[in-house]
């Protein structure tokens, strides 16, 4: 993933510190929110605080800005960088916990729900241990919409922390890898593309507020 740059965060921001769930999703839904998404989609294998899943790029900004109305803050998906920086969360190896390959044994550190954990499915949020920001499960479980539009390399990406909005906006990115993934894919700097409105059971989305003001 490269070339790499140096990005600077200009703006304060606020992190969820889980997958937005099932439970959150259904009561934006009941409230007549998520774009008309049902409360269907779940694989059969529940929901309460499983990580939505099977929504688009669509769904997710349907969410933030429902949420936005609801409590008057300004909610949104994460940057690119900022997702990176989050997940990162001050470290530089290949995953928050360091370049060792993830446990799907939960609880841990290093804990990841990825392709050779058994379940072949999501797992209630907070599978991991937090990272050093408190946040949890930025490796697997479902893959995170981001606010970015697409492009091949950073070369002309925004260096303040901001999305990249220009150009490839007919493919959105997708940052964590899922619970179908290997860990190669779960790397803190892996980042891959599709057409914002596929829905399938490894996506889901995590959920930022803007604190700068």
């Amino acid at each position: 993933e490269g070339p790499q740059r140096r990005v600077t965060i200009s703006k304060s921001f606020a992190v969820g510190k889980f997958e937005v769930t099932w439970a959150e999703w259904d009561a934006c839904v009941a409230d007549g929110g998520g774009d008309g998404f049902g409360t269907t989609g779940d694989a059969s294998w529940g929901k309460d605080t499983r990580p939505v899943i099977n929504v688009s790029w669509e769904h997710a900004q349907a969410y933030v800005q429902w949420l936005s109305a609801q409590t008057g803050e300004d909610y949104g998906l994460l940057s690119e960088a900022q997702w990176e920086y989050a997940a990162r969360a001050g470290s530089t190896p290949r995953f928050s916990w360091g370049d060792g390959d993830p446990t799907c044994t939960t609880g841990r550190s290093n804990s990841a729900n990825f392709s050779s954990c058994r379940s072949d499915r999501t797992e209630p949020v907070g599978y991991s241990l937090a990272n050093a920001f408190g946040l949890y499960d930025m490796h697997g479980n479902v893959w995170e919409w981001v606010e970015d539009c697409y492009q091949d390399t950073y070369t002309d990406a925004p260096t303040d922390g901001s999305a990249q909005v220009t150009g490839g906006c007919d493919r959105r990115v997708r940052r964590g890898g899922s619970w179908v993934n290997d860990p190669q894919i779960l790397r803190s700097a892996s980042r891959i593309s599709i057409v914002p409105s596929i829905r399938f059971n490894s996506f889901g989305f995590r959920i930022a507020r803007d604190l700068s003001d």
